[in-house]
């Protein structure tokens, strides 16, 4: 037992680079199979340290029936006792410390493969290849990661344990009970053959129920985000009796599934209790009859008795682990489909500080730097086509964003303005084309460089649980005061956490409750400000704002607007009236390019657009500029 914590120890230093090398593994096509088995290896020297203390337990367990009959037949004879009683004592304290030890170190090695199992698919979750991963259900996703992991825990520590430390004991009580008498073990095992076949059988459809009962469960956990997701749409549609019978039947659908592996599974108890009780009688009658015929001595029939009693339990619990066991597997199997996601190409194994303000750090000197003569365009697409599935959404997009400036997109819904966006993100690759950064393509550039340099904003204002501050440093961890206090005076924040009950230690709420829907917008904001990059993507970033708001924005995105590309996409006409250049998108591909009086004289789709959404007339133009130029 003191040898324990040093085992550990060593285990857990060395966790983090086993579990590197299960991961990189994983990678090379280790295969789906073999994930969540690579990292229960790492912890191998913890799990075979339990299962020595067992095997311990075993040896003393398999004594005691011996030392039971020495004593019966030394008082039988009139012998000194003391010896064996105290012998007996001792075994009796072993097989229990023995036990406690291995529970421990078994238990303590099942949190270790739930905690590295829950991390590794935690990072193939955060850098799946974003297509891939909206194809699945978050709700069953999140029961993967919760509820699977915890069955995983009990197939690869305390199920493997039990297996092989009750089927040692079974296998030492029947090479025991044969040394006794062979006659009396045949009877044993006729009896017990049955139900153990039986239990097998049982052991197997479990599995298989097993499956369906957790995928019925994800389901349920699937459909149940769904709703909350959205709740208040439930609420406002009057759909809470739809959405609760809707998850009833998604419920009744997985208590079902779980009857029947409940029912499996009890009756795996039972089926072997029946059978030992059957073996005991038989044994019983059989061998008091040879004991009274002088052929078998009482001692020995008592401690054959002994050891048909000790096999009952480690028999029953031997087959209610590979029910666990096969429950297990189960969740090993949709664990390992959940790690076979398929992952962005360049993504890095592992984030560091360093990748986050790395790019930053590098864009900062051009921020008070005077523009080369020679600088090549901040964002350029040539040539490019995407689509999702059978859907064609860009069509051979060409245009360039300048390095210092602000670029609109306008068009009408579905001209595929945010789908430019999320190339720029490299969150989907083109189909056709490509999309440079910095005059290099993004497709050869990592991953941390591209979204380090390329800051966004999106439409429906992201905010996270946590304090405000956590929220704005979320791109930046290192940024020192002085930024973050920068940030919050060019998004239009001073006042708003001014006015905040624990100023920037405020806690938000899921989405950011505790902030109004345009405060949120401006938080998103700023936390994009204060990544520092060359280029600023604005999708519908003042559809939240009030006219005031949005004045003060306009004049925001100006003077960002002097240091890096800030590229804006705007249903309001009157948010990029005074942009530096304006592309007007339809049906996928680019309509024109211009500035503002050119596009009202030439195009007739932007002369629409204006004339729908611009709330001042012509002759209020110059005053509405004076006010953007600030």
């Amino acid at each position: 037992m003191s040898s324990a914590p040093s085992t550990e120890q060593s285990t857990e230093q060395g966790t983090e680079h086993s579990t590197e090398q299960s991961v990189a593994a994983a990678g090379q096509g280790a295969g789906r199979r073999e994930t969540v088995w690579a990292l229960a290896r790492s912890h191998r020297l913890l799990l075979g340290a339990g299962v020595l203390l067992g095997i311990l337990g075993v040896v003393s367990t398999l004594l005691q029936p011996l030392v039971i009959g020495d004593l019966i037949e030394a008082a039988g004879l009139g012998q000194a006792i003391a010896g064996i009683i105290a012998l007996l004592a001792a075994l009796f304290v072993a097989d229990a410390a023995l036990s406690a030890g291995q529970a421990y170190l078994i238990g303590r090695a099942g949190e270790n493969i739930v905690r590295d199992s829950r991390t590794f698919l935690t990072g193939r979750v955060l850098r799946a290849d974003l297509a891939r991963f909206q194809r699945e259900r978050q709700g069953d996703v999140h029961t993967r990661l919760v509820a699977d992991t915890s069955l995983v825990k009990i197939a690869l520590s305390h199920s493997l344990a039990q297996l092989i430390i009750n089927g040692l004991l079974v296998v030492g009580g029947i090479g025991l009970m044969i040394w006794i008498d062979v006659w009396l073990l045949l009877i044993t095992v006729g009896c017990l053959g049955v139900a153990s076949a039986l239990s097998i059988w049982l052991a197997r459809r479990l599995r298989v129920v097993a499956v369906e009962h957790r995928v019925d469960t994800g389901e349920f956990g699937a459909d149940l985000q769904r709703v909350l997701g959205a709740l208040t749409t439930v609420k406002a549609s009057r759909a809470e009796r739809r959405e609760q019978h809707r998850l009833g039947e998604l419920a009744e659908k997985a208590r079902k599934s779980g009857i029947r592996a409940t029912t499996y599974n009890a009756l795996l108890s039972p089926t072997m209790n029946v059978g030992l009780q059957v073996s005991l009688a038989a044994v019983v009658g059989a061998g008091m009859a040879r004991v009274a015929t002088g052929s078998l001595s009482l001692a020995d029939l008592t401690t054959f008795v002994m050891y048909l009693f000790y096999l009952v339990s480690p028999l029953v619990l031997f087959f209610l682990s590979i029910g666990q066991f096969q429950q297990g597997r189960a969740a090993i199997q949709r664990v390992d489909e959940l790690a076979g996601l398929e992952q962005e190409e360049g993504s890095p194994s592992a984030p560091s500080a360093a990748a986050v303000t790395g790019p930053a750090d590098a864009v900062e000197p051009a921020m008070g730097s005077a523009v080369a003569e020679v600088e090549p365009p901040a964002v350029e697409f040539r040539s490019v086509r995407f689509g999702y599935g059978e859907r064609t959404d860009v069509k051979d997009v060409s245009f360039s964003v300048p390095a210092r400036g602000l670029t609109a997109l306008v068009g009408p819904s579905g001209a595929g303005k945010t789908t430019l966006f999320q190339l720029v993100e490299r969150f989907y690759r083109p189909e056709r084309g490509s999309v440079l950064l910095d005059g290099r393509d993004i497709a050869a550039l990592p991953l941390d460089e591209v979204r380090g340099r390329v800051g966004y904003v999106q439409q429906d204002t992201t905010a996270m649980r946590g304090t405000v501050r956590e929220n704005l440093v979320y791109a930046n961890p290192d940024a020192d005061e002085h930024e973050v206090a920068e940030a919050i005076e060019l998004a239009g924040l001073t006042d708003v956490v001014a006015g905040l009950p624990d100023g920037l230690e405020t806690e938000l709420g899921d989405q950011g409750s505790g902030l109004s829907g345009g405060q949120r917008q401006r938080l998103c904001i700023a936390r994009a400000l204060l990544q520092k990059p060359a280029v600023l993507l604005f999708d519908e970033a003042t559809s939240n704002l009030d006219s005031d708001a949005e004045a003060v924005f306009r004049r925001t995105l100006r003077r960002v607007s002097r240091h890096c590309a800030v590229i804006a996409i705007a249903h309001r006409i009157s948010s990029v009236v005074d942009a530096d250049r304006i592309v007007v998108l339809e049906d996928g591909g680019v309509r024109a390019v211009g500035r503002h009086a050119q596009l009202m004289a030439d195009d007739e789709l932007y002369r629409r657009l204006a004339g729908a959404q611009l709330d001042f007339r012509d002759q209020e133009e110059p005053q509405a500029r004076e006010v953007l130029v600030g």
